[in-house]
């Protein structure tokens, strides 16, 4: 895990409080580390972070064989039994993921995340590492 910044608590609070139904937010770099979280076990949260890096890099593939697309992953949602989960792209080498139960609504819940990425979406970045080490 890369260290926490504690300035992600408000901002992820926000969606947390807006989205009925939200069990935990991660915010993870590319390569699959958290770099914040809100609810949720923090060793859940690690998991999470590094099943996403498979999920945005198998999605990026996916996308690159749509003729029309640029390649990049957007937005992928999961509907499992007893809840969903939400993986957006949220900044350079950044992601976005939120599990949330059954009275969680997709619609509101992506369009919450997207306002969310706007809005502070610069902030939402993790820098290149090369060797464990940031570039």
């Amino acid at each position: 895990m890369i260290q926490q910044r504690a300035n992600f608590d408000w901002m992820l609070k926000e969606l947390y409080d807006g989205v009925p139904g939200i069990e935990m937010i991660v915010v993870l770099s590319a390569d699959g580390l958290r770099i914040a979280r809100y609810a949720g076990d923090p060793d859940a949260a690690d998991r999470v972070a590094a099943a996403c890096a498979g999920l945005q890099s198998l999605a990026g593939a996916v996308a690159q064989e749509i003729p029309t697309s640029d390649g990049e992953m957007n937005l992928v949602v999961i509907e499992m039994n007893g809840g969903y989960f939400y993986l957006m792209a949220a900044g350079a080498n950044a992601y976005l993921a939120v599990l949330a139960d059954v009275r969680c609504e997709p619609g509101h819940m992506s369009a919450n995340m997207r306002d969310l990425v706007v809005r502070i979406g610069s902030h939402l970045t993790s820098p290149p590492r090369h060797s464990g080490q940031t570039v």
